[in-house]
């Protein structure tokens, strides 16, 4: 009885997934646009780096639009906020944790090739220096209100190829 309740152990143990002991794990992921006319979109998530080693997310890709970016949020010197694609990626402490939220880092989607709709999934790969991809499923969720919202903020100057196009809000 022993050693069937050790095999049944082991193959528990087996079957967890790798991201839970090591490398990158992704937590409370979502995606939201502001309407169903939106040219645009953001997805957010919690990334967890398990490994001993610092890890960076370098890039994102999807379907659902032209162009996937990470971007961050950056107060001008009048005090305004601006939406800034982040050009060296977003670095993960080892055995730390990295939340890409509504008003800061988060990856941003581009030029929509479909409208996101509440309920829908939208598949990402997540490209890490050391993880590799990493591809998740994202629920849209419209409806979410974990941060200050991003309408207010100006997405224009300097922020390369997009200008005029409304981050997600409330």
């Amino acid at each position: 009885m022993k050693l069937f309740a050790l095999l049944t152990a082991a193959a528990v143990a087996a079957a967890l997934p790798a991201a839970a002991h090591d490398g990158v794990a992704v937590r409370d992921a979502y995606a939201r646009s502001s309407g169903a006319m939106a040219k645009t979109a953001a997805a957010f998530m919690v990334i967890e780096n398990h490994s001993d080693q610092p890890d960076r997310l370098i890039s994102a890709t999807s379907d659902v639009a032209e162009r996937v970016e990470l971007h961050t949020h950056k107060a001008s010197a009048d005090g305004v906020m601006q939406m800034l694609k982040i050009e060296d990626g977003i670095a993960i402490a080892p055995h730390g944790e990295h939340a890409l939220a509504r008003g800061g880092d988060h990856v941003m989607f581009l030029g929509l090739t479909r409208p996101l709709a509440q309920g829908d999934m939208v598949e990402v790969t997540l490209s890490f220096e050391r993880a590799g991809e990493v591809t998740v499923e994202l629920p849209v969720d419209l409806n979410r209100a974990d941060a200050p919202a991003m309408g207010a903020m100006d997405h224009g100057a300097g922020h390369g190829g997009h200008e005029g196009h409304a981050a997600p809000s409330n």
